[in-house]
């Protein structure tokens, strides 16, 4: 007989559970007990072992009986299906996930778990939820009330209750001595934690064919978050992980030609050869195999993705192409500020060798977008970089009636000035660096000047959408070009804009300001000590997987705990190698430690083309070898110091000269442990 344990009385829910307890089970085996020690375990695959000997036993209802074999496969899949996001498209459409399990179920309680999560992690993942307020209360209400229903049946589980603001503490720990600088201590402890997760990804979710679970085109995107340990450091672990990851997306079918022979826009089209690529261009720069890959995205924007417009200037035919194709459709025919991410692997390459055919041709490319700055033109202002330029007639904006919205793409968003302005920024910055050509600064000042000039107004009326004072408003992205134009040159002309929006690093860079970098570090050593699920097992799209404390700060949940930070690995990276801005274009990391990225904090205090400088610490007893590789210093010869800081004082305890003869130089020298050391580079005449 089919018994739903919702449609009997109290005293026949007591006879069945009696029953199924009498046919062979302990008291603490019986089914209320088994479900709530499968409900309070913290582990999926604990909960599932625990079901797995439920269904083992005799006497169960036949109806509970089916729920059961349900549950199991559900979670199973939960647990081990490929694809980690395979219930997005049923929660995109109903907000839910059918387990197949009535209401009335003894078993139903366990599916809110699973189901909070499925609708928080599309939520965090979808641009149409995450962006659309409306919507993501709804989601974020549903969601809830699966965690808050959980929480209730299932106290002692610690997942919902770090959904529901409750944070999980470490596991580890990483204990300092008492004299480790403040600095140090916070950004070690970053440092390892981050390692730790990128570690959990490598031995937990690579598969046999290196993907991770989210899909080639979200997988390739984790080495973003990787690159304060990635290309900070050494580790042969995490080096080896992405290198097989690289070569593994690139020998897929559709990326045999170079590039990817799916159509979509560049955002997308990008992604699987940009985000592979240039790891290895920093990991592997000289291996033939990664130099031939990076130069073909240059092969591919010469003879197919690019014409002369009817202006005369060099500009890519459409958002959409493949290594194959370009797609003509005239709604779509715009060159935009993210097509500098269709050759962001040759752009490192063409930084560090200056190869003279990659100058004309990138510099013919920024040609037009100077130009198109420069003028005022369909409602733009001029001095404006616009997000769009539309082919072939050359005319600001796209095929939309407003110059800011080029209506080029479905999810119109993406292209919606200003975009991924600061790629061209960047772009247009390594095309000065490399030519010596002022021009290529121009779309540069003229947006600082119009965005300094409005920062001193004292108007506080709405501003028109694509006005100069509309433009102004959401010009945050020039932070990072002006940061990199500030540490490359010197030149303080841009100091007085910079100082509204400096980071962290850049205060301690420009003005000494040491406790602000040290508030920062420790926000971030903060984030990643608590909820390590929250980056790791509990995580299902893995372009998304530091995303976790966002939640807390858009509203999903109070925090219990004290507050919730987000990790900011762009702060690791900055003082890890001098970078003030991001790795992705045009980056000014003056130095990758030749070390592993444990038990080892590193702060560069100076970073220019004739000087370097670093304070370290080892956390280790035993002095440690280290090597350094420079990419920043000029042609000439340099003297290298090694002091232990005392104070104010230092003394030296290595020092010798070594010789810069092109973009990459290496030098080693020991560091004692449990000692501030400072490291300082000079260096006087060119060769």
């Amino acid at each position: 007989m089919f018994i739903r344990t919702s449609t009997i009385c109290g005293a026949m829910m007591v006879t069945v559970l009696l029953c199924w307890s009498a046919s062979g089970s302990s008291s603490e085996g019986s089914l209320a007990a088994t479900i709530q020690r499968a409900g309070n375990a913290d582990s999926d695959s604990v909960r599932l072992e625990i079901l797995k000997g439920l269904q083992k036993q005799p006497g169960l209802d036949t109806g509970l009986k089916a729920d059961l074999d349900r549950l199991i496969t559900h979670i199973g899949r939960y647990i081990n299906e490929k694809r980690l996001d395979y219930f997005g498209r049923e929660i995109s459409r109903k907000t839910d996930f059918d387990f197949g399990i009535s209401e009335d179920s003894a078993f139903e309680s366990l599916t809110w778990l699973y189901r909070g999560r499925m609708v928080i992690w599309y939520a965090m993942e979808s641009g149409g939820v995450w962006n659309n307020a409306e919507r993501r209360r709804k989601f974020f209400d549903t969601s809830r009330r699966f965690f808050e229903k959980y929480a209730k049946a299932f106290p002692q589980n610690r997942i919902a209750r770090m959904y529901l603001g409750e944070p999980v503490g470490p596991s580890r720990h990483y204990d300092a001595p008492a004299d480790a600088p403040d600095w140090a201590v916070y950004q070690r402890e970053s440092l390892e934690r981050i390692a730790d997760i990128i570690e959990w990804w490598i031995d937990n979710r690579m598969q046999a064919d290196a993907q991770y679970g989210g899909g080639w085109g979200d997988d390739c995107e984790m080495w973003r978050w990787w690159v304060p340990v990635l290309i900070g450091f050494e580790s042969e672990k995490i080096s080896a992980a992405q290198a097989r990851f690289s070569d593994a997306m690139m020998s897929q079918g559709h990326m045999k030609p170079g590039y990817t022979t799916h159509m979509s826009d560049v955002e997308h089209t990008a992604e699987d050869s940009a985000d592979v690529i240039t790891p290895m261009m920093h990991l592997d720069p000289d291996n033939p195999l990664w130099l031939r890959r990076a130069v073909r995205m240059a092969e591919l924007m010469e003879h197919l993705w690019t014409g002369r417009n009817e202006r005369g200037m060099l500009q890519f035919k459409s958002t959409y192409f493949t290594a194959e194709k370009v797609d003509t459709n005239p709604q779509r025919a715009c060159d935009t500020v993210y097509h500098p991410r269709a050759v962001q692997p040759t752009l490192l390459y063409w930084q560090r060798t200056g190869d003279a055919k990659l100058t004309g041709l990138f510099s013919d490319w920024m040609r037009t977008w100077v130009d198109a700055a420069a003028r005022a033109e369909r409602g733009k202002p001029a001095g404006i970089i616009p997000s769009a330029i539309h082919w072939p007639e050359g005319y600001i904006g796209g095929a939309g009636k407003d110059w800011w919205d080029p209506r080029n793409h479905g999810e119109y968003t993406l292209y919606l000035w200003p975009s991924a302005m600061s790629m061209t920024t960047d772009t247009l910055l390594l095309t000065f660096h490399i030519t010596g050509d002022e021009r290529y600064l121009e779309p540069i000042r003229s947006m600082a000047k119009i965005r300094l000039k409005h920062t001193r107004s004292s108007i506080k009326e709405e501003p028109a959408p694509g006005s100069e004072a509309w433009c102004a408003g959401q010009m945050g992205f020039l932070a990072g070009t002006l940061a990199k134009y500030r540490f490359l040159t010197g030149n303080k002309e841009f100091d007085e804009l910079l100082a509204g929006g400096m980071s962290p690093y850049m205060r301690f860079r420009m003005r000494g300001d040491r406790d602000s970098l040290i508030s920062a570090l420790r926000d971030t050593a903060q984030a990643l000590r608590i909820n390590f699920p929250g980056y790791t097992s509990e995580v299902r799209y893995t372009d998304r997987v530091l995303r976790f404390p966002t939640l807390f700060g858009a509203g999903f949940a109070g925090s219990k705990g004290g507050a919730i930070h987000r990790a900011n690995t762009a702060l690791l990276y900055s003082s890890v190698t001098g970078d003030p801005g991001g790795a992705g274009y045009f980056p000014l990391n003056a130095v990758r430690w030749l070390t592993r990225p444990r038990d080892i904090a590193t702060l560069v205090t100076d970073s220019g083309t004739r000087s370097f400088a670093a304070e370290l610490f080892n956390f280790e007893p035993a002095p440690r070898q280290i090597s350094a590789e420079l990419y920043l210093l000029a042609n000439g010869k340099y003297d290298l110091t090694v002091a232990v800081k005392d104070g104010d004082s230092n003394k030296t305890i290595e020092r010798k000269t070594f010789t810069v003869t092109g973009p990459r130089t290496r030098v080693s020298f020991e560091l004692p442990g449990r000692t501030l050391c400072s490291v300082i580079c000079s260096g006087d005449d060119k060769e």
